[in-house]
């Protein structure tokens, strides 16, 4: 997608370079682009399974059972989305309720 518009802003700027200028207005559609994400992004560590469900050790089964129900519907639905951030997501935590009943409720 870069390259295209590195050649669209070419053409329409009578051949001259699509690198930013510092003419440019800041915030402009061609500077965010260019940006990409932050190289400083603090990484989190990896949250547990029942992290994710929150699932906590004071919990019943029963509530727990009725969390995992209603995580399992609404992220089943995700898991079918065309957005594949929202896929993978839902990915995720498909496998961490799977994890959790396992955990607690035995194999499937």
């Amino acid at each position: 997608m870069f390259k295209i518009l590195k050649n669209l802003s070419k053409s329409l700027g009578g051949g001259k370079s699509a690198e930013p200028k510092s003419t440019a207005k800041p915030g402009s559609l061609l500077d965010k682009v260019n940006k990409g994400a932050p190289v400083s992004a603090k990484v989190e560590p990896p949250k547990s399974a029942e992290e994710l469900c929150g699932i906590t050790p004071k919990m019943a089964k029963d509530e727990i059972k009725a969390q995992l129900k209603l995580l399992f519907r609404r992220y089943n639905r995700s898991a079918s989305s065309l957005d594949a951030k929202m896929r993978g997501e839902a990915d995720q935590m498909l496998d961490a309720i799977v994890q959790v009943r396992e955990k607690n409720f035995g194999e499937i």
